[in-house]
């Protein structure tokens, strides 16, 4: 069985991220494990589909037979139970340092295209109701703002090699998220645990959500190889249930960076035990109410090229 804290912790938490490496699907084979999932055991983990603006077009093509409202012409019967629409969360791909402004008009008008055309069911119910930019310049964040419209929320990301308590204060007050890039395919593409603490640590004090994307396959901290092709080179990865957890533990008792490190980097999974009153890592205790608050006002989601490896590996651990 399932705890309540696991169920709690871990409710619609991947955006399932098949068109990325180091799976890169092709549109066609993303969208159908995404439907397939939608209507899987484990569905309840499942939040948004995670795509560019540029293949917004190719994702209705490609999708529009699998989901919800046209089950009765497209001949896919055994995903008429699946009635919520779609959730997409857009990749602002346009936006670039030579033009910022014109490239996320581009999107936008992309997204507002696409949550039309599948506002009724004969076209697939779907709606983008998040977009995800990396700023080129911290005063794009406010710009950004102005542009884009109130029912579409936005994460900005994180830019490398800067504080993260600067950025995230800058979003302080607005109706905005901050997105951290937890890893890559290269080991250059992992911020130091300390980097990652200063973030959750901001993003509690400022009271700003965030969802990470990128290296969060497995539950917890390891070394696992950065690709699928055979002889891949490994790297130290974040496990997300160390991400999610720590962000929890932040925001419930306020610790100090050095334990929120220990805590990002804990590799021991007995160190979690999970029941149906809460979640204990060591010493510290999360109640389920902890949990929720923490999930529904501070860490959202984070992006997954693969939902069966997080999955999988959870029921491993005796988690599910």
């Amino acid at each position: 069985m399932t705890s309540a804290a696991i169920k709690t912790l871990c409710d619609q938490i991947v955006d399932y991220a098949g068109l990325f490496p180091p799976a890169k699907l092709d549109m066609s084979p993303a969208v159908e494990a995404y439907a397939r999932e939608k209507v899987g055991l484990h569905r309840w983990m499942l939040g948004r589909f995670v795509c560019p603006a540029s293949r917004l077009a190719e994702l209705s093509r490609a999708g529009a037979a699998l989901m919800p409202g046209t089950f009765a012409t497209s001949g896919y019967r055994e995903y008429a139970d699946s009635v919520e629409p779609w959730r997409i969360t857009v990749l602002a791909d346009s936006v670039t340092a030579q033009d910022p402004v014109g490239g996320l008009e581009r999107d936008i008008a992309a997204i507002i295209d696409f949550n039309t055309r599948h506002a009724t069911e004969d076209q697939g119910l779907a709606q983008a109701d998040c977009i995800e930019l990396k700023p080129p310049t911290p005063d794009f964040v406010d710009e950004a703002a102005e542009l884009i419209p109130e029912d579409l929320y936005p994460f900005f990301e994180l830019p490398g090699g800067i504080d993260p308590r600067g950025f995230v204060a800058a979003l302080a007050g607005a109706a905005a998220g901050a997105k951290i890039r937890t890893g890559g395919t290269t080991p250059e593409a992992f911020p130091s645990a300390e980097v990652v603490a200063e973030f959750i640590r901001a993003c509690v004090a400022a009271e700003v959500p965030f969802k990470a994307t990128a290296g969060l396959h497995h539950p917890l901290r390891g070394s696992f190889p950065l690709t699928y092709e055979k002889g891949s080179a490994c790297a130290e990865m974040f496990g997300f249930l160390n991400v999610f957890v720590t962000a929890a533990l932040a925001k419930a008792h306020r610790l100090d960076t050095p334990t929120l490190v220990q805590c990002l980097t804990e590799r021991d999974p007995s160190s979690i035990a999970a029941t149906d009153d809460g979640l204990r890592w060591r010493k510290l205790v999360l109640s389920v109410s902890q949990l929720s608050a923490a999930r529904e006002g501070l860490a959202l989601s984070f992006g997954s090229c693969s939902f069966d490896e997080p999955v999988r590996e959870l029921t491993a651990l005796g988690l599910l």
